[in-house]
């Protein structure tokens, strides 16, 4: 291993591909603070925002995945595999990396593959229970897969499988406002119980329709919310009086400070983040998505009851009496917080650091 770290990160398109990757880079900085980190990602796809607002320098690939439906699109897919391919050759060959690291997302493919071609080391992470096609297609080129979750050998070969966790991001970890500030900072009452509800920075319509449906219910209980209901319905809902509604939450720290109980979707980081923070949390997972991966997120936390499971269709029917009876359950609400807190792993990006940095020798 050269003295100086080179590193290319790789991958993006959702939050739950790029904000691991950030953490990933954070902590080599941490440990080798002269090393030398570029990201690549597909142009035109968040992390060409949110990459360079972390402080690090990003490619930007003429990529994007195959439309299930037809789309004339597709037609030029061959295109942009070629052009990808050879812009990530020409990146290699200029920036030297040490190692490469794959988070899943339609860059990651094009680099890795190309990367390995140049007998450059390759290590993935991957964030679901369900894993994506792009690091599926990248299983045998890696040298080691970091993993959130047991009994991914259905997926990768077993001897390349590490079971690090999901890098979450640190500031949520630092803990630095008090319960009360944080409810402050959100306009709430400190004498109320709080939940927080969240459904990605898009929003999801089952959860913002199945709490519009039970408004009345919760506020005669006297409970307060602190609502993100996704930039996708920004303005759509009535006048809210008694918590405080927005459609994009900044301080997710200060959120999930402020939460007594989340409702929230089972995407990969919402898992881990909740886990690591200790959160009582109901699941309303998404069934919208591949192999329903997010009800096998959800239950990996129910079946060890560290969480509840609300399915979508019965959101609007169930969700308010779940969630009542919970908060009226202080037993039960300890149990929750005890019993996932087990399951989180705060430290795995440095977990992930470790493991390449113990491969490459």
């Amino acid at each position: 291993m050269q003295n100086k770290l080179r590193v290319l990160i790789s991958g993006g398109g959702t939050g739950g591909h790029v904000f691991p990757a950030i953490a990933i880079a954070n902590e080599i900085m941490k440990k080798y603070p002269d090393a030398a980190i570029e990201f690549v990602g597909a142009s035109g796809r968040m992390e060409m925002e949110k990459v360079p607002a972390a402080g690090y320098k990003i490619h930007g690939l003429w990529i994007s995945g195959f439309q299930r439906s037809w789309s004339l699109q597709n037609l030029m897919l061959p295109f942009k595999v070629i052009f990808s391919l050879l812009k990530s050759y020409r990146i290699i060959k200029a920036f030297k990396p040490t190692f490469t690291v794959g988070v899943g997302g339609y860059a990651s493919g094009p680099l890795n593959y190309m990367a390995s071609k140049m007998s450059v080391p390759v290590y993935l992470q991957e964030q679901n229970s369900y894993p994506g096609i792009t690091n599926k297609l990248l299983k045998n080129i890696a040298r080691k897969i970091c993993v959130a979750y047991d009994g991914m050998e259905l997926f990768f070969p077993a001897q390349k499988i590490v079971v690090t966790g999901n890098p979450i991001r640190q500031d949520l970890l630092a803990d630095t406002a008090s319960q009360s500030e944080a409810r402050d900072y959100f306009r709430l009452a400190n004498d109320k119980k709080t939940v927080l509800v969240v459904g990605g920075s898009l929003g999801a319509r089952t959860i913002n329709e199945a709490i519009m449906a039970n408004l009345e219910k919760m506020q005669h209980a006297g409970i307060q919310l602190l609502w993100q209901t996704g930039k996708n319905f920004s303005g759509e809902f009535g006048d809210f009086s008694w918590g405080t509604r927005t459609a994009f939450i900044q301080r997710m720290d200060l959120a999930y400070q402020c939460a007594d109980v989340v409702i929230s979707r089972a995407g990969a980081m919402s898992v881990s983040e909740l886990a690591a923070l200790g959160k009582p949390t109901i699941f309303i997972p998404s069934p919208f998505v591949a192999e329903d991966h997010q009800t096998k997120n959800a239950m990996s936390l129910v079946q060890k009851n560290a969480a509840l499971l609300c399915k979508d269709g019965e959101a609007t029917e169930n969700i308010a009496d779940m969630l009542l009876e919970l908060l009226r359950n202080q037993s039960q609400l300890d149990m929750l917080s005890k019993e996932i807190i087990k399951l989180g792993k705060p430290n795995a990006a440095e977990s992930i650091v470790n493991e390449i940095i113990k491969d490459l020798g």
